[in-house]
C-alpha cells in the first residue's frame, strides 16, 4: 500500500464514522446488540401455530394485538422521552420488553397469549423516540444525517445476523428466542443506564416550554411528512407481508422468498455505509423524493416477475430506493421538531412506520385477491402520490433544515 494509499483509507473511514461522541456509540453498540437479539418477532407466527397449537386465525390476530399495542408504544414512549427524559425512558423500555418478552415466552392458552401480545406491543417500541430523541441531542444538525444511518446500518446488520442465529436457536426450542431476545434488551439498558448521561436539557419548571401531541398535530408540515411516510411503509411492507404470497401463487417456495429477500439486507449492509455520506450531503426532500419513486419503479417490476432472479432483481431496485430515504428520513423530523418536543415528533413518525406494518397485510392482501399486477401497480402509484406530496413540502423541509443549521 502507498503512502497516499495509507492516509486515504482514515480519512474514508471518518467522512462515516469519525467525529461522533462517546455516548452515541454507546447508542450504536446498544442498537446493535438489541436487534442481534431481535429473534421473537419474526419466527413469531412459526412458533405460535408450531408450539403453541393456534390456528392461522388466531395467530393473526395474536400479530395484530402486538402491531396495535406498538403504535400506542410510539405515543407513550415520545411522551416520556420528553417528560422524564431520552435515559431513562430507553432504560425503562428496555426493561419492559425483556418482562414482556419472557411472559409472552412462557404464556398458556389463547386469552392469556393474546394478552402478553398486547402488553408485549405496549412497550415494544417505547424506546424508537427516546432514540431518535437522543441522537438530535447529540448530534448537530449537519451530522445527524450521517448519525441515523449508521443506526439504520446497525440495525440491518444486527437483523440479518439474528435471522440466522434465530433459525438455529429455533431447532433447539422456541423459548430459546425468547431469552435471547430478553437478554439483549436489558444488555441495552444496561449500557444506556452506565454510558450515557441524560441528554435532554434541563431547566427549571418555570422556564420549561409547556407542549404536548397537540401540538404536533398542529404542525402541517409534520402531519404532511407523516402521511408521506405512512404511504411509503405501506408498501415497503409488502416485501414482508404479500410478496411471499405472490412468489407462492408463481410456483416459487419459501426458501425462494427468503433467497430474494435476502439481497435487500445484504445490500443495505454493503452500499449504505458506501453511499450514506454523498446522500446526506444533498438536499434531503429531492433524495426522498427520489426514493419514493424508486420504490415504486421496483415494486412495479413484480408485474413481470415469475422466476426467482426476477423477484430478486425487483428487491434489489427498491431497497435502492430504502437506502435513499433512509439516509435523511429521520434527520427531517429532528429538523421540523422543537427541542422540547423532539420525543413526541419522533412518536408520531414511529406512528407512522407501526401504522404502515398494521395496514399492510390488511390493504396488501385485498388488492391481492383482485390480482397481483392490481396491487403492485397501486403500491407504485401509491409512491408516486407519496413522492409528489413530498415535493409540496420541500420548501417547508428546506426552510427548517437552515433553521436547524444556524440554531434559530
Amino acid at each position: 500500500m502507498t503512502t497516499t494509499e495509507a492516509t486515504r483509507l482514515p480519512a474514508f473511514l471518518h467522512d462515516r464514522v469519525g467525529g461522533m461522541p462517546r455516548p452515541f456509540w454507546v447508542l450504536w453498540a446498544g442498537t446493535l446488540i438489541n436487534r442481534l437479539g431481535t429473534m421473537v418477532e419474526p419466527f413469531l407466527g412459526l412458533y405460535l401455530t408450531e408450539t403453541r397449537g393456534l390456528t392461522l386465525g388466531q395467530a393473526g390476530l395474536v400479530l395484530s394485538l402486538l402491531g396495535l399495542g406498538s403504535v400506542f408504544a410510539q405515543i407513550i414512549g415520545g411522551a416520556l422521552a420528553d417528560r422524564i427524559g431520552r435515559r431513562a425512558t430507553l432504560v425503562l423500555a428496555m426493561t419492559l420488553n425483556a418482562a414482556g418478552l419472557l411472559a409472552l415466552g412462557y404464556a398458556q392458552g389463547l386469552p392469556a397469549i393474546m394478552a402478553s401480545a398486547l402488553l408485549l406491543g405496549l412497550v415494544l417500541d417505547m424506546f424508537r423516540p427516546a432514540s431518535a430523541a437522543m441522537v438530535a441531542d447529540l448530534i448537530s444538525p449537519a451530522e445527524r444525517p450521517r448519525a441515523f444511518g449508521l443506526l439504520f446500518w446497525a440495525i440491518n446488520l444486527g437483523f440479518a445476523v439474528a435471522m440466522v442465529l434465530g433459525g438455529t436457536l429455533a431447532r433447539a426450542g422456541y423459548l430459546w428466542l425468547f431469552w435471547a431476545d430478553a437478554i439483549t434488551c436489558l444488555v441495552f439498558g444496561v449500557l444506556i443506564w452506565r454510558a450515557v448521561p441524560e441528554t435532554r436539557a434541563r431547566r427549571p419548571r418555570a422556564e420549561r416550554e409547556p407542549g404536548g401531541f397537540l401540538d404536533v398535530l398542529r404542525d402541517p408540515v409534520m402531519v404532511g411528512y407523516t402521511l408521506v411516510t405512512l404511504a411509503y411503509t405501506f408498501v415497503l411492507m409488502q416485501a414482508f407481508t404479500t410478496l411471499p404470497l405472490a412468489m407462492r401463487a408463481d410456483g416459487l417456495s419459501a426458501q425462494a422468498y427468503g433467497l430474494a429477500v435476502a439481497v435487500n439486507g445484504v445490500l443495505i449492509v454493503l452500499l449504505q455505509p458506501v453511499v450514506n455520506g454523498w446522500l446526506t450531503r444533498r438536499d434531503h426532500s429531492r433524495v426522498i423524493v427520489t426514493g419514493l419513486l424508486v420504490v415504486g419503479a421496483g415494486t412495479a417490476l413484480y408485474t413481470a416477475a415469475s422466476a426467482l432472479w426476477a423477484y430478486a432483481a425487483a428487491v434489489a431496485v427498491w431497497t435502492l430506493g430504502e437506502i435513499a430515504v433512509a439516509a435523511v428520513g429521520q434527520a427531517v423530523v429532528a429538523d421540523l421538531a422543537p427541542e422540547h418536543l423532539r420525543g413526541r415528533y419522533s412518536a408520531l413518525w414511529g406512528v407512522a412506520w407501526s401504522g404502515g406494518f398494521l395496514l399492510a397485510p390488511l390493504g396488501g392482501t385485498r388488492l391481492l385477491e383482485v390480482g397481483a399486477p392490481v396491487l403492485w401497480l397501486t403500491c407504485a402509484a401509491i409512491c408516486a402520490v407519496a413522492a409528489a406530496g413530498l415535493l409540496a413540502l420541500a420548501p417547508a423541509i428546506r426552510r427548517a433544515h437552515l433553521r436547524a443549521l444556524h440554531g434559530s
